[in-house]
C-alpha cells in the first residue's frame, strides 16, 4: 500500500483544479483502506488524549467540497474513536437573523475548538467567498456599509475577503490553533452518480434538494471560486489539502494520515507530568485508598 505523502497533497504553489486528480486508489483494495483508517484513527484518538491533557494547542479541521463530496461520512468514519468530550463538529447553514447581525466571521470565531480540543468545521467561513461569491446578492444581506447593490461587490471586494481570512487564520495560528483545511475534490461525473443514487435509495431521499440540480448547473463558476480561494489563501501558517474524493475510503485514509503525521510533530506536546512533592507522596496516597 502507498505511503501517503502530506506534501503530495499540500498546497504550495498556483494550482488547477482541473488538473487535479479526483480519484485514487492509494495502490490498495478497499478492505486494506479500511483497515488503514482503522488503524489510523486508533493512534489519532491515543494523540488526541494527550491534546487534550496538555491543553495549549487547538486544532481546527475544515472541510469545503461540492455537494456530495463526502464531508458528512468523512466526519463520521474519520473521527468515530475520538472521545467524544474532546471534539466538538459545526455545521454552518444559511446564516441566521442573529448572525448577519453581526460581520461575517463571527460565528466562525465562536465556533472555534478550546484549548486541548478538535473543532470540525463541515463547510466554513470559506463559503463567504464561494456560494456568496456565485451568488453575490446574498452579500446584500450582510447589510455591510457601501454595499447596497450587487454592482458595489467588485474584485477588490473579494480580495479584501482573502486578506481578511488570511489573517483571521494568522491569528489563530500565532495563538496556538493547528488549521487544517481539507478541499474534497470531486468530479463532475462521481457527483453525478452520488446524486442518482440520493434518489434511487429511499433511506438517502432526505438528502436530495432540487436545489442541488440548480447548483449543479454552476459547476464551473464553483470549480473557479474554489481554484481562487484555494489560490489566494494557502499559506504556510494555514496551507490547503487537496484530497482526491472520488474514491470516498482513499480519501477519509488520506485525511486521517495527514492529521496523524502532522499532528505527531508536536513533539511538546506531552502529558503533564506531577508535581514532584506529589509523586514523592504517591504510595502513600494509595495505600490510602486502599485502607479505607
Amino acid at each position: 500500500m502507498d505511503k501517503i505523502k502530506t506534501s503530495d497533497y499540500r498546497v504550495e504553489q498556483q494550482v488547477k483544479l482541473n488538473e487535479m486528480p479526483t480519484y485514487t486508489m492509494l495502490s490498495s483494495t478497499e478492505e486494506k483502506l479500511k483497515e488503514r483508517l482503522r488503524d489510523t484513527r486508533k493512534k489519532l484518538s491515543k494523540l488526541q488524549d494527550v491534546f487534550y491533557a496538555h491543553s495549549k494547542y487547538s486544532v481546527l479541521i475544515c472541510l469545503q467540497g461540492m455537494d456530495t463530496a463526502g464531508k458528512d461520512s468523512l466526519i463520521r468514519e474519520v473521527f468515530q474513536d475520538f472521545n467524544s468530550r474532546g471534539v466538538v463538529v459545526h455545521s454552518f447553514k444559511t446564516p441566521t437573523l442573529k448572525e448577519k447581525q453581526h460581520d461575517y466571521l463571527w460565528r466562525h470565531y465562536i465556533a472555534l475548538p478550546d484549548r486541548g480540543k478538535f473543532g470540525v468545521f463541515n463547510r466554513t467561513h470559506y463559503e463567504n467567498v464561494l456560494v456568496t461569491r456565485v451568488h453575490p446578492e446574498y452579500i446584500l444581506g450582510e447589510n455591510i456599509p457601501g454595499i447596497n447593490d450587487v454592482e458595489d461587490i467588485d474584485e477588490k471586494f473579494w480580495e479584501s475577503r482573502f486578506e481578511q481570512i488570511n489573517n483571521f487564520e494568522k491569528h489563530l495560528v500565532t495563538n496556538g490553533t493547528i488549521i487544517f483545511k481539507f478541499f474534497l475534490h470531486l468530479s463532475k461525473e462521481e457527483q453525478k452518480n452520488r446524486l442518482v443514487r440520493r434518489l434511487t435509495f429511499e433511506d438517502k431521499h432526505w438528502k436530495f434538494s432540487p436545489g442541488d440540480l440548480e447548483e449543479r448547473k454552476l459547476w464551473d463558476t464553483y470549480q473557479s471560486c474554489y481554484q481562487q480561494a484555494i489560490n489566494k489563501t494557502s499559506t504556510p501558517e494555514a496551507p490547503w489539502y487537496i484530497i482526491p474524493s472520488d474514491n470516498k475510503k482513499a480519501a477519509r485514509a488520506i485525511v486521517a494520515d495527514i492529521l496523524y503525521d502532522e499532528l505527531k510533530t508536536k513533539e511538546e506536546v506531552q502529558y503533564p507530568t506531577l508535581d514532584p512533592s506529589i509523586v514523592s507522596q504517591l504510595e502513600h496516597y494509595k495505600k490510602l485508598l486502599e485502607d479505607e
